[in-house]
């Protein structure tokens, strides 16, 4: 089969890439299937497979709305490419939940700190046409508020640093040593995938980091300008993390029930283990921050290797079992939790004796 994936397949990635084979081939009416699949480094029957997925989406799920996409085995058909064109498109209409939601939220947003007032208006502006088009539907909002707590002050101290060009001096908890270290920042820019974050230069460590701002337990605004190095921004389209081919190697065996790590975790690779589970290899910058995910999946997943980390990861999940059952954590995740299944059959290490 012609093309070969560029890395493992999980559900996101398949997601992504079937949006961009909407508007791929809708310009090219009887593409070849090779010819595709090599354009999106995939193999024949990945695409074939995509295709089976194409025709059960669409506008909605009237006749006529789905997308009609079929293949002879060479070529790929759309016979209605019209479906999503404007032309098809009918005006919007919310329903009185729907309206309630979307205003309410809109004005919960418009009370953040740290909203820059031509955004605010904006907002404001776009609340009153929804609320008007809305009408009656739109009363039950009024009754309706929500007040944002969490990081709020921070995005505001961070907005302004960054608009004023000066240093923050934090105080930031790192789960992954489970510790709070003070340092100086000069903020690059705010992001926001999934969770608020500052990208910044970091004084302390002479190097760009990261930081969440709900893990930000104390910030102040510093009279020193902020001058980071000249740094390219990265694309964060594909997620915040975004392993480095000299990060250290970590290899995880899951479970069936632990295989949406693949999901979630950019990875290496990927191999099915006999049993249903996974074998995944991936890269991180800080392999113990892997503690946390290993304690996470309990039975069903453990790290194989590097052994310290295997090893560190086992005895912070004896401790942790310990603090519940009143034994010693020296005792071992046996004496704490009961008998565990026996290593797998050729795996060379004792993986499943973490506990994890």
């Amino acid at each position: 089969m012609a093309g070969k994936p560029v890395r493992p397949a999980n559900a996101i990635d398949q997601t992504r890439r079937m949006l961009s084979l909407v508007t791929y081939l809708r310009e090219r009416p009887g593409a070849r299937i090779e010819d595709v699949a090599r354009a999106f480094g995939i193999t024949e029957d990945e695409l074939v497979s995509d295709l089976d997925v194409l025709p059960m989406c669409g506008t909605s799920f009237r006749g006529g709305d789905l997308l009609d996409i079929d293949t002879d085995g060479e070529r790929i058909w759309w016979h209605n490419p019209a479906a999503l064109g404007a032309e098809a498109a009918e005006p919007l209409r919310l329903a009185a939940d729907e309206a309630t939601a979307l205003l309410v939220a809109a004005r919960a947003v418009s009370t953040l700190p740290g909203l820059r007032e031509g955004d605010r208006q904006a907002l404001l502006r776009a609340t009153a046409k929804v609320e008007a088009a809305a009408g009656e539907a739109a009363g039950a909002s009024a009754r309706l508020s929500v007040t944002f707590e969490s990081e709020g002050g921070v995005f505001a101290d961070v907005d302004r640093a960054i608009s004023e060009r000066r240093r923050l001096w934090i105080r930031y908890y790192s789960p992954a040593r489970d510790e709070v270290t003070e340092r100086e920042i000069d903020p690059i820019r705010l992001v926001s995938v999934g969770h608020t974050y500052v990208e910044a230069w970091c004084r302390r460590s002479e190097a760009r980091r990261t930081f969440r701002l709900d893990r930000v337990a104390e910030i102040r605004i510093l009279d020193e300008p902020s001058a980071p190095p000249e740094v390219e921004l990265r694309d964060l389209s594909e997620g915040l993390v975004q392993p480095a081919a000299e990060d250290p190697e970590v290899v995880v065996e899951v479970g069936p029930g632990g295989r949406w790590v693949a999901e979630y975790y950019p990875h290496d690779s990927a191999d099915e283990l006999p049993d249903g589970g996974l074998r995944i290899t991936l890269r991180t910058p800080e392999p113990a921050s892997l503690r946390r995910l290993a304690l996470r999946l309990g039975r069903d997943g453990w790290i194989v290797s590097p052994p310290e980390l295997a090893d560190s990861a086992r005895r912070a999940a004896a401790e942790a079992l310990a603090a519940y059952d009143g034994v010693e954590a020296g005792d071992g995740p046996r004496a704490v939790s009961g008998e565990r299944p026996g290593p797998r059959a050729g795996s060379g290490y004792e993986g499943r004796e973490q506990g994890l």
